[in-house]
């Protein structure tokens, strides 16, 4: 099951169907299935206060995801900040609606085992979201 839930902030307008229908055919093309995920849209002051309690880390972030895994299930609470997503799609020159669901799939990406920390990863990451990405148009064009 795919939760979608905020705090301090409005829910974003996403079409939870379409996104949780995208997020499975993802998980899909890494031979994963989805267990439980819990999105929490949060606002910046509410994810630094995450990030430095449970990852040490003083600073703002897009995306806090929070791996449960088993087998290839993948499961996790994945914590969004809107004001970052907000930030880095002015920043980036991207569409708001683009950049939320780059960072939606991004925690997926991750609980499928796509990491971003390391030498050559980031590019690599990106070549993974650029392919969600075209697949959730590939998507909304079939209908």
């Amino acid at each position: 099951m795919i939760s979608y839930q905020a705090d301090g902030v409005e829910l974003p307008k996403i079409k939870h169907r379409e996104i949780t229908a995208w997020i499975k055919a993802v998980a899909k093309t890494y031979r994963r299935r989805v267990g439980d995920i819990g999105y929490m849209f949060v606002d910046d002051e509410k994810i630094l206060e995450v990030n430095n309690q449970y990852l040490g880390h003083d600073y703002y972030t897009d995306i806090i995801t929070f791996d449960y895994d088993e087998g290839d299930m993948i499961s996790g609470d994945l914590v969004i900040s809107l004001d970052t997503v907000r930030s880095n799609a002015e920043l980036f020159g991207k569409n708001y609606a683009d950049e939320l669901n780059r960072v939606i799939i991004h925690g997926v990406l991750h609980l499928c085992g796509i990491n971003d920390k390391g030498p050559g990863e980031r590019e690599i990451m990106e070549a993974h979201e650029e392919k969600a990405l075209a697949l959730l148009k590939e998507m909304r064009a079939q209908g």
